[in-house]
């Protein structure tokens, strides 16, 4: 006899509006921060008041909890009432990390000059104030060195790459390597959070579950029954004058070999998203998106929701996208599975918030690394950071690592 459903949570989230403060980031946890920030709207959640059972349909247990809730919104933006954050795995089948999706007890928001304060309760329980703000703690530095794949080991995972592609096993795969490290115990990671946020602002900067980094790729965004995607494929470093820099957008802008890549990329997004979506739109050709270290393709997609699919019904169907796994997906993730000798875990997997009409951020886990934070000990916190190039025909093995070393440069750097 089959054991009985459990009923949903019944949460309450009270949402009020407050003066807006410059920096949210000292309401977050120093050890262990939930931050999601882009161009200074700011989320920041703290506690934890319900979390995804394990092994429940994130996607349905959402549905059923936002269902149940009582929602006192006094604000109305996106980001207020109940919100829930996010990070899943890359390969949950091949993969020993763990979904999370966590529901905060406080969420504090800002967007724009506004700012929020959220609570959430079980039941009919009281909450109401600020949580305490925490000073940052002292400056700290990690050690980072090769992991599992050294830069020599990467180039010879590449040819294998390759030489799938050539078998007519796939037409792109996409291949990382690692760096592992660690840093002090008891060390404040909301510097992590600050110095990323500080350094590229355009990109969407999370920490979540002890996943921190700055990921300039939109997995999907759904607000008001619209769907937006931004897909990035193709990369560049940047030049190290204006000429040189010119001249490195040009080649990238230009290069057959990474065109044909972003093509893969767009077309899994659109071919994901067409069964979900009306009047799905995307741009005829890449722009160059100029971030701090690289020049990347991108090409920014936009449809209307068909249907009552939330943002993490859609996760389900876009990811992995050929942008991190390769092309045809199944195919390309056995190839990953077979040549990478770690986990990702959540690297390039989903991170974001969700909200109770299902609306929410959600970016590509990219330029991040994944702290132990559960597991911390006296010889401090270890960390794993990944990056990874997409190969196609054509790809030559020195140059897809250098793309990596240029990609380990934001999280490298700041942990420094």
């Amino acid at each position: 006899m089959s054991s009985p459903t459990p009923r949903p949570l019944r949460l309450r989230a009270t949402t009020r509006e407050i003066a807006a403060a410059d920096d949210l980031l000292p309401f977050a946890a120093p050890h262990d921060p939930t931050v999601w920030s882009r161009r200074g709207d700011t989320l920041v959640g703290v506690g934890a008041v319900a979390t995804l059972p394990e092994g429940a349909d994130a996607a349905a247990w959402w549905r059923e909890t936002a269902a149940a809730a009582q929602v006192d919104d006094a604000v109305g933006l996106p980001g207020t009432g109940i919100v829930a954050f996010g990070a899943f795995p890359f390969d949950p089948a091949a993969s020993a990390a763990t979904p999370v999706l966590t529901v905060p007890a406080v969420v504090l928001g800002r967007r724009g000059a506004r700012a929020w304060v959220t609570h959430i309760t079980l039941d009919d329980e009281a909450a109401e104030g600020l949580p305490p703000q925490t000073g940052f703690g002292p400056h700290w530095s990690a050690t980072v060195g090769p992991g599992s794949c050294s830069p020599e080991g990467y180039q010879d995972a590449v040819q294998a790459g390759i030489d799938a592609i050539t078998a007519g096993e796939v037409a792109k795969v996409v291949l990382a390597r690692d760096l592992v490290g660690s840093v002090q115990a008891g060390a404040d990671l909301r510097r992590l959070v600050r110095a990323l946020a500080s350094a590229y602002p355009d990109t969407w900067t999370f920490a979540v579950d002890g996943l921190i980094g700055a990921s300039p790729e939109t997995l999907v965004t759904v607000a008001g029954g619209t769907v937006t995607a931004r897909v990035l494929a193709g990369t560049a470093a940047r030049g190290a004058d204006a000429d040189e820099d010119t001249a490195a957008s040009l080649a990238l802008a230009t290069s057959a070999k990474d065109l044909d890549e972003h093509g893969y990329a767009v077309q899994s997004v659109l071919t994901a998203l067409r069964p979900h979506t009306s009047a799905l739109v995307a741009e005829a050709e890449p722009f160059m998106l100029k971030l701090p270290n690289v020049w990347h393709l991108a090409t920014d997609v936009e449809g209307t929701l068909a249907g009552d699919a939330s943002a993490l019904d859609l996760l389900g169907v876009l990811h992995p996208t050929a942008a991190v796994a390769g092309t045809p997906t199944d195919a390309a993730l056995a190839v990953i599975r077979r040549i990478e000798p770690f986990d990702r875990g959540r690297y390039a997997g989903p991170v974001g918030w969700i909200d109770g009409n299902g609306d929410g951020e959600w970016a590509i886990a990219l330029r991040c690394a994944q702290f132990d934070v559960h597991a911390a000990d006296a010889d401090g916190i270890r960390l794993t950071a990944h990056a990874g190039a997409g190969i196609v025909s054509g790809s030559d093995p020195e140059t897809e690592m250098l793309e990596t070393r240029v990609k380990f440069r934001p999280i490298v750097d700041a942990l420094a």
